[in-house]
């Protein structure tokens, strides 16, 4: 089948005389996860992970993936035609090089100008201009050839009240006003989903997991513009936007919109965000201020009431968990359970719990070797039973109108071996290092990293990903401009000043091929501490409320300091949970918080 789809994909191109045709991940708005309509690359790979990039030339197909996806890849991608280049390995050419080198002498690279970056459009341009060549970004040649593709997403919207936002969209708007003043810009272009729902305090559900609506907004210095889907604007959501001044027009007239936009403006925008089709339609005589969305930064630093209904959410989410882990341990080998049976214990758990939306991302439930594949997402066809031995790793978690949350537990569902347990207590380490650094105003995650990989590679072990990510309130599980990794990645957009109010996963994993995975995953609050006359210190609050599985624990392999960590954190679990538990889940809950 894919076959046939790269077939009908290079009649197009040869029409067009097209040599290569890029495929990204991505929608008209560089969002992480994208809804069914935008998976072209899926489509024309048959690779279904959530990152990655199709090359296409008249004789030849590559996918290029993270190192999340390998073992995924590799499977998807056998008998296809279509060749794995893995990113970051030794040897590996990127994309660009990849094109430059098989881009002929006044050969034509084409691609959708709205699912490829202003940034990116730029370079393949360039690319294309050495050999004397050209783009084609008019036309999705995927369209032409996916006869039954999904239509646009048309969920409907609601509003977030500001007893959970923290903050008026008239005041967000007003703040926004300001920083363009500051830059000179009379004309801000925002295009990222995650932002324009933060800035609205509307909510909707575009993309699964991701509460967001498919739309743009311009906001000037007196006009804010909010091109969406119009059928989808109910009248207390119309009432609501009256109210903030804010007008609608159609999804895509957003392309005409920006030719219009005088010679003499100054455009603020992302070009890393607002798509090619977009930043190469303004005039040229405009003023660009290319950076970072204002919004970014913003709403990456939650405001006191987010923090404290964030609390509330991990709460709840702690709740839910620490309920599926009493299940799960206690009835291992009595009752049949599977990779999907399990999840879906799991997810009934959430749903009871108070002001629940939905889950934040696809749950991870992975046994034994699956786990190893760091996004491995159960299907009828790989879902595994689960016996009374092994590990079971699953990563979770919920959006609430209190926030959103993002929590991993590997636990021990019987026997396991010494390298298994020697393994778990050092991502457990690592784990807990990091969660309570002491460090000075200004760090990124770069500096504090090495806390958390460092007693990994003490034993010659890495996992090939960040140690953390950024958390959304009720948007992107994933988001910027925090996160924690050892060295910078560009497109992550990850490195960040950790400010007071961010939130920061804290995800230290092993991952062996065809035998486990191990990862232990909390979410950390930023905060001051004291400021003296060497500057400011900040620390982190551990915000993720569940137990930490002391089955597979060695307290051999852990130091004084390390023991006392662990202990404080296992009394705060317990504490925080045991009222909410029932009689028979607290004599357990206590048994597995108690201090080693």
């Amino acid at each position: 089948m894919i076959q046939e789809r790269l077939s009908a994909l290079r009649e197009e191109m040869k029409k067009r005389k097209i040599d290569i045709y890029i495929v990204p991940t991505a929608d008209f708005h560089e969002s992480e996860y994208v809804g069914e309509h935008f998976k072209a690359r899926k489509f024309i790979t048959g690779f279904t992970g959530s990152a990655g990039t199709a090359v296409i030339t008249l004789t030849e197909a590559g996918l290029w993936t993270d190192g999340r996806y390998f073992v995924q890849a590799e499977k998807q991608l056998a008998g296809s035609t279509v060749a794995l280049y893995r990113m970051g390995e030794e040897g590996v050419p990127t994309v660009d090089e990849f094109v430059e080198k098989e881009l002929p002498e006044s050969g034509c690279i084409g691609f959708d100008g709205r699912v490829v970056n202003g940034s990116w459009g730029r370079k393949l341009l360039a690319i294309a201009e050495k050999k004397k060549g050209s783009l084609y970004v008019t036309e999705d040649l995927i369209d032409l050839i996916w006869k039954d593709r999904p239509a646009l997403s048309k969920e409907p919207l609601f509003l977030l009240e500001e007893k959970y936002s923290g903050k008026s969209t008239a005041d967000k708007i007003a703040d926004l006003r300001k920083v363009m003043e500051k830059e000179g810009a009379n004309v801000h272009i925002l295009t990222s989903l995650y932002d324009i729902a933060w800035l609205l305090n509307i909510r909707g559900g575009d993309i699964d997991y991701v509460p967001v609506i498919l739309s743009y907004l311009v906001l000037t210095d007196r006009e804010c513009i909010w091109f969406l889907q119009e059928e989808v604007v109910d009248e207390k959501i119309a009432a609501y936007l009256k109210e903030n001044h804010i007008t609608t027009r159609p999804y895509d007239a957003i392309y005409d919109y920006v030719k219009e936009i005088p010679a003499d403006a100054c455009v603020l925008m992302n070009g890393n965000t607002v798509n090619y089709r977009i930043t190469s339609s303004l005039k040229k005589e405009i003023r660009i201020v290319d950076q970072p969305n204002p919004t970014e930064i913003m709403k990456a630093v939650k405001n006191p009431v987010e923090v404290e209904n964030i609390r509330k959410a991990h709460v709840k989410d702690g709740v839910a968990f620490t309920k599926f882990m009493y299940w799960l341990k206690t009835n291992i080998g009595k009752i049949p359970m599977t990779e999907i049976s399990a999840s879906d214990y799991l997810e009934a758990r959430r749903r009871e719990q108070d002001n629940f939306i939905e889950l934040s991302f696809d749950t991870i439930c992975a046994y034994g070797p699956n786990a190893a594949m760091m996004h491995y997402a159960a299907t009828p066809e790989s879902d595994a039973e689960l016996k009374p031995e092994g590990f079971l790793l699953v990563d979770s978690g919920g959006h609430y109108f209190e926030g959103t949350t993002d929590i991993t537990r590997t636990m021990a569902l019987g026997p396991i071996t010494d390298e298994m347990r020697l393994h778990f207590t050092t991502v457990c380490r690592s784990n807990m290092n990091l969660a309570n650094a002491k460090f000075l105003y200004g760090c990124t995650g770069l500096n504090l990293d090495i806390l958390s990989r460092g007693p990994l590679w003490q034993m010659g072990i890495d996992y090939k990903c960040g140690t953390g990510h950024g958390v959304g309130y009720i948007l992107n599980v994933h988001e910027g401009p925090n996160g924690f990794r050892w060295r910078v990645v560009p497109e992550r957009h990850d490195n960040g000043t950790l400010e007071e109010g961010m939130v920061t996963t804290d995800e230290p994993g092993v991952y062996l091929e065809g035998k486990y995975g191990i990862r232990t995953e909390n979410e950390l609050v930023c905060h001051k501490a004291e400021k003296n006359e060497y500057g400011q210190f900040m620390n982190f609050e551990n915000i993720t409320y569940a137990p930490i599985d002391l089955d597979a624990i060695d307290p051999d392999e852990m130091t004084g300091r390390e023991k006392k960590m662990l202990n404080d954190y296992h009394a705060m679990v317990y504490k925080t949970l045991s009222p909410y538990m029932t009689p028979e889940e607290n004599e357990w809950l206590k048994k597995y918080t108690r201090a080693i």
